[in-house]
């Protein structure tokens, strides 16, 4: 059996996704309070070895993801991986069971010690980077973490080169939408766990269908009905796509533009406020008309609630991944490309998505999930139609102090 950690806060989400509550709202709540941030709503209303230094690409002295590192893989028959709360599938008669960790071990002989310790981006890279600065093993083979981040890790020097010949599942089967990320564009060090889209949801009972960030921003029949995401990386790829601009390769004058125009709709009163994941109650409880919002939320919203609509913008959407990075000086490289590899056979990655509902980014995963639960299979928001790919795009990958001014300018239109 899988060995795992599990902590309060994971039985607590665990507790709160049985009643309904979107994932990834709860891990929001996770990320600035814990354990006692995500209870109180919910229980209220009843998700070793140094190595020489390199100059990455930030200009500092880090460990170099190539040093030579003795692999454990065939001595020890062990993979330590890192992943967010309710993002693998679990046995229902067993919580602390997960069937395809178990059919992994099974064909291979390893076993996977899972931990359920990514709750935010940041803070994960803050608890691992200290490991990583000192050319250390960070005591995990691989973790899922999102799109930012793993670019950071590769730009820092801090992500292990995969060995393609141990990946023929992820060479053949990995969507065209997502092979080529500007961080790593030939995919050398990264893969897609889980992704979604980001676009816009309106509630149908209250307002006409909503196509595009323009009358998001200027209907009004929407005006002090609008919410936007605090996620500035999606609020402001959206705006960026709206007005014609590339949001995987834009400028500084660009995105310039692009606050200016959300400035213009925060000052007019149009947009009611910034959220995380509540926006989803605001959306369902007609507070907000209509918003900016993950594909993954609205798909658990329209279980029970089928006036909740998820929208294409006419621009186009985001896309973004949590990608699986394997970190410098990890101890079973061998093992774990062999996890990853595994989790790109479709008829597993089937598996896996009919228990997490988010995009999956295996090809022949939706063939495969006939047999597994047919009102998954033409679900656009789990299997997107190869036209709704291509009007997707990955979000510019950025350098830390490029990203830092564009956050700030972001959070000094919240600011209000």
């Amino acid at each position: 059996m899988a060995d795992r950690h599990v902590d309060p806060l994971t039985e607590v989400v665990r507790a709160a996704v049985r009643r309904g509550v979107p994932r990834r709202r709860l891990l929001q709540a996770a990320a600035f309070g814990g354990a006692a941030a995500v209870a109180s709503p919910l229980l209220a209303a009843c998700g070793t070895k140094g190595t020489s230094a390199t100059t990455g690409a930030t200009g500092s002295s880090v460990p170099a993801a190539s040093a030579s590192v003795t692999d454990r893989s065939d001595s020890e028959k062990a993979v330590n991986f890192s992943n967010w709360q309710l993002y693998l599938d679990v046995d229902p008669k067993n919580p602390n069971k997960h069937p395809t960790l178990e059919q992994f071990k099974a064909a291979t002989g390893v076993t996977v010690a899972y931990t359920e310790d990514v709750n935010d981006g940041d803070t994960f890279y803050a608890k691992i980077a200290p490991a990583l600065r000192a050319g250390q093993d960070t005591g995990r083979d691989l973790f899922a973490v999102p799109d930012n981040i793993a670019a950071r890790l590769v730009r820092e020097g801090y992500a292990t080169k995969l060995d393609k010949s141990a990946l023929p599942n992820i060479t053949a089967n990995l969507i065209d939408s997502l092979k080529s990320p500007t961080w790593d564009p030939s995919r050398d060090y990264s893969a897609p766990w889980q992704s979604g889209l980001t676009g816009i949801a309106y509630n149908k009972a209250k307002v006409p269908e909503v196509r595009s960030v323009e009358e998001l921003f200027t209907r009004p029949d929407l005006k002090g009905k609008v919410t936007v995401l605090t996620e500035w990386r999606d609020t402001m790829g959206l705006i960026l796509r709206q007005q014609g601009v590339d949001a995987s390769n834009f400028t500084a004058d660009q995105f310039g533009v692009a606050i200016e125009y959300l400035q213009k709709a925060s000052d007019s009163g149009q947009i009611r406020q910034f959220t995380g994941n509540d926006y989803t109650s605001l959306l369902t409880n007609g507070t907000a008309y209509a918003c900016m919002a993950w594909s993954g939320d609205i798909v658990q919203l329209q279980a029970d609630n089928p006036d909740i609509v998820f929208v294409q913008p006419e621009a186009g959407m985001m896309i973004w991944s949590d990608n699986m990075v394997v970190p410098a000086m990890a101890q079973h490289v061998k093992n774990t490309e062999a996890l990853m590899n595994f989790y790109y056979d479709p008829a597993i990655a089937a598996q896996l998505t009919a228990a997490v509902q988010y995009i999956c980014p295996v090809k022949g995963a939706q063939k495969a999930m006939e047999k597994i639960d047919k009102t998954l299979v033409d679900n656009p928001l789990i299997f997107p139609t190869p036209e709704l790919l291509a009007a997707t795009t990955l979000f510019m990958g950025l350098d830390e102090a490029t990203g830092a001014a564009y956050a700030k300018q972001f959070s000094n239109v919240k600011a209000g």
